[in-house]
């Protein structure tokens, strides 16, 4: 047994996990393990601009290829920087495991230079944190974060890393197994319940499957699929449920919630049995809780025994793991006759379609030159009405995957994480959606993206403002457009609510900006020029390239779920623009 450091055991510990990226953030308390680091050809250190860029690059590689992220940064504004992203990725369920340096032991609690208890802060936003306060307990402490963040229903782990424990010298052993036993999940599957939802599904003449993203977590796609066109049954799904059957599909609907379709929304509302596989039924989705789906046996399937019947109360609760389950349905369920049913969702799709129908340049046509152009890519999209309009137009066939932030809703979560992405997934296409606003949170990560040379395309709809804020203004607020406005400066009227000619220039100006990153800068202002700049940046293979799409000003995400409405009380139409 040989005597080494905290520093090489924690380098030794994440060799052993397999970890070959390390997205990090150098500073004092952890200087220590960056030296262990040193010269490490195994594990690829990923120096981003920012941690909180650095931790959504860590959130969207490992949501792309389904290993656990890791960070590092050091004591005090390095940790704490973390904060969002770690409640981004939480909320998600993606398993990360975020190491911080911190003050010495006999330091911590005396208000030392940048010392920050960063247990306290994330307890409530992550899985598990915890601070290593002896040496001995350092390789199973990693062990152990490593189980947690992937193991059940997924998250964060936050493992605090005192500088002492750091240099302290202690065995090299690092644990082969996990030697938790309370950490461990029950991986059964309740035979029982799930023979029960089979009974109350075959005698359905309405059912719907509503999918959440823990079918997607489970990297079950292809069962669900085969479910879905085993029974006849019609799928919807949430916004981070969409692609857990291709889009496609003659039984996918669309996606629920105050954004989805006319068709999503009134099948849930309308049907007798609603089958939900992985989702926590948030309000986005339900609308007016006691109005959600009234009329339904409720059946609900979740790794996570604590999210059943926590906002929808479910006639069937079943705790498992979303794959296990739907392998287990697919041994027993049958055909159903639903024809009529069926028909009447395809009557809905095809009298109340998604469309946004503008002449010019819109959304729409955007993304959907993407999906003609651009087959198994991987798309990040930022929050905002760029978010609700890729979930919207986004086709998602084959490997199609989509990133975003579904729960936390984290505006400048869109190219952090398509970095990510595109260091853990060098041979696909990386495509980032996002709104102007989104984009200026963590621009910084342009170095990041030109320094190690990845191609990502960057698709920005540019309206000039906070667009989702501002059409809640528009909507239901009287056009009261409160620093929504990203044109404005101190010299504009007061009470503007009129965009026109005489608004200022938009600051910055983003061809400018990414050609002085040494990216490459393109800015379209008509429908006939997508495919030629997309095509371009398709050519463009060493350096990122920014793509500059200038929209309507007022475009509006349709249909919309009013505040406090039931899902299938929607507003399909603008009724006027105000002009």
């Amino acid at each position: 047994m040989e005597q080494i450091t905290g520093a090489d055991l924690f380098v030794k510990a994440l060799k052993e996990e397999g970890v070959d990226t390390l997205f990090a953030y150098p500073g004092g308390q952890a200087i220590d393990l960056f030296d262990a680091l040193y010269g490490e050809e195994k594990i690829d250190v990923i120096l981003p601009r920012h941690e909180q860029g650095l931790v959504h690059a860590a959130d969207g590689y490992a949501r792309s290829t389904g290993k656990v992220g890791v960070c590092l940064v050091t004591s005090g504004p390095g940790a704490t920087n973390l904060v969002t992203g770690i409640a981004t990725a939480n909320y998600d369920s993606v398993p990360l495991v975020c190491f911080t340096g911190q003050v010495p032991t006999h330091l911590i609690g005396h208000d030392a230079f940048q010392e920050v208890d960063i247990v306290g802060i994330t307890k409530s936003i992550s899985k598990y944190a915890v601070t290593v306060r002896e040496r001995e307990e350092l390789a199973e402490t990693i062990k152990k974060a490593f189980y947690i963040a992937k193991t059940g229903k997924p998250g964060v782990v936050v493992v605090d890393l005192p500088k002492d424990i750091q240099r302290a010298y202690g065995s090299d052993c690092y644990p082969r197994e996990m030697m938790c036993r309370e950490c461990k999940p029950d991986p059964s599957v309740h035979m029982g319940q799930l023979h029960k939802a089979l009974d109350i599904l075959n005698q359905a003449q309405k059912p719907v499957f509503l999918i959440g993203g823990g079918v997607k977590i489970a990297r079950a796609k292809k069962e669900m699929t085969q479910l879905a066109e085993l029974t006849g049954v019609p799928v919807i799904t949430t916004i981070m449920g969409k692609g857990a059957i291709p889009t496609t599909s003659r039984l996918y609907v669309g996606n629920i919630g105050i954004h989805g379709s006319y068709a999503a929304n009134a099948a849930i509302s309308n049907c007798d049995v609603l089958f939900a596989i992985g989702t926590r039924f948030n309000d986005r989705i339900t609308g007016k809780a006691e109005k959600f789906a009234v009329n339904a046996k409720i059946i609900h399937i979740d790794v996570d025994a604590a999210s059943i019947s926590r906002n929808i109360e479910a006639d069937i609760p079943v705790a498992a793991d979303a794959k296990k389950a739907i392998c287990a349905l697919l041994e027993k369920a049958e055909p159903l006759s639903i024809s009529e049913w069926k028909n009447k969702i395809e009557w809905w799709k095809k009298e109340y379609p998604l469309t946004m129908g503008e002449a010019g340049l819109t959304p729409q046509k955007i993304i959907q030159s993407i999906n003609e152009m651009f087959k198994d890519a991987i798309v990040a999209a930022d929050v905002g009405q760029n978010q609700l309009w890729a979930t919207q137009f986004l086709a998602m066939e084959g490997d199609t995957q989509m990133l975003t932030s579904g729960g936390l809703g984290t505006m400048g979560y869109g190219f952090p994480a398509a970095i990510g992405a595109k260091l853990g997934n060098p041979q696909r296409d990386v495509i980032v959606i996002s709104g102007d606003g989104g984009m200026q949170m963590n621009v910084q990560e342009m170095a990041t993206a030109v320094v190690y040379e990845l191609p990502i395309i960057v698709c920005i709809l540019n309206n000039g403002y906070l667009g989702n804020v501002r059409q809640w203004q528009e909507m239901f607020y009287d056009r009261r457009y409160s620093s929504t406005c990203m044109r404005y400066r101190r010299s504009c009227e007061t009470g503007c609510n009129k965009p026109g000619h005489r608004c200022p220039e938009y600051t910055p100006d983003f061809v400018a900006l990414a050609e002085s990153y040494g990216a490459k800068g393109i800015r379209v202002t008509k429908a006939e020029e997508i495919k030629k700049a997309l095509n371009r940046a398709k050519q463009n293979t060493k350096t990122p390239t920014v793509i500059e799409f200038i929209i309507d000003r007022e475009a509006n995400v349709m249909p919309i779920v009013p505040p406090g409405n039931a899902i299938d009380d929607m507003i399909l139409e603008r009724e006027n623009k105000g002009k």
